[in-house]
């Protein structure tokens, strides 16, 4: 695939991870469309890279097909979607604690977003026989996230919905690629700008950002900016039961260092 001269779209791009892949994508010449809630920061990202920008809440399938007939209309075919739009809120009292809303919502940005998206490109893409469909989720989605199930439970579902796009497109030509870092210094860790210096095992946003990029040019499914989340992948697989007392340990170690509900403060734990 090629990057110069190609059109994506990246939601999410207001800050962190997005703001970094579209940043990565216009230094490669890809027309990028940059797609966030605020219309504020996608402005700010596009006037940047020289992008155009599209907001609204992806949860609702019109600002979907708004933001696919926006990319369309400014630079043609969409030869690649990053869905990486998403968020965290954690829970009060555990999984059960949460409220049906909260749930709803983590579904529809974290899978539905993905899903719409693609319904409306993936037909283009089969008729030129390429594109790119890459789905930002998280190590959560192999593993599991502490104090926010909603979260986990529907990135496990990204990674799953990834996983069947490629299986059933690979044969057209489109290259599916999913996404699952661990730590990363965005806002929903509660980091803001450029960091000078990061505590270990906590990554920058344009670090990840390159490796998705490469991911892609290789054509891999399977993108893992800590590299470490295989090895506890499979882990996990090879003794589950040990793998979830493991987490019932750790658990309870952030339960003494966290009231549960910050995810700036629970999302440092998988």
């Amino acid at each position: 695939m090629r990057f110069d001269g190609a059109t994506a779209i990246v939601t999410g791009a207001g800050q962190g991870i997005g703001a970094a892949i579209a940043r990565a994508l216009s230094a490669r010449g890809t027309q990028v469309v940059v797609s966030d809630l605020s219309a504020a920061l996608a402005e700010r990202i596009a006037g940047e890279i020289g992008g155009v920008p599209h907001h609204g809440d992806l949860c609702d399938p019109r600002v979907i097909e708004a933001l696919v007939a926006a990319a369309q209309k400014a630079f043609g075919p969409v030869d690649m979607l990053f869905s990486n739009a998403g968020f965290a809120l954690g829970e009060p009292d555990g999984p059960t604690s949460q409220t049906d809303s909260h749930w709803q919502k983590s579904w529809d940005l974290h899978v539905m977003a993905h899903l719409r998206a693609s319904r409306l490109v993936v037909p283009q893409m089969i008729a030129r026989g390429s594109g790119v469909l890459v789905n930002v989720a998280s190590a959560a989605g192999m593993l599991s996230q502490i104090g926010d199930a909603a979260y986990s439970a529907t990135k496990h579902a990204a990674v799953s919905l990834a996983q069947s796009l490629a299986i059933d497109h690979g044969k057209d030509g489109i290259q599916v690629s999913v996404v699952c870092p661990l730590y990363v210094a965005t806002p929903l860790l509660g980091y803001e700008g450029a960091q000078a210096e990061l505590p270990e095992g906590v990554i920058a946003p344009e670090v990840v950002a390159e490796v998705t990029l490469q991911g892609v040019a290789e054509r891999r499914f399977l993108i893992l900016p800590h590299p470490e989340a295989q090895t506890y992948f499979v882990q996990r697989a090879a003794d589950t039961d040990r793998w979830i007392a493991g987490m019932q340990r750790l658990r309870d170690r952030v339960s003494e260092q966290t009231d549960g509900t910050d995810p700036a403060s629970i999302h440092r734990f998988i």
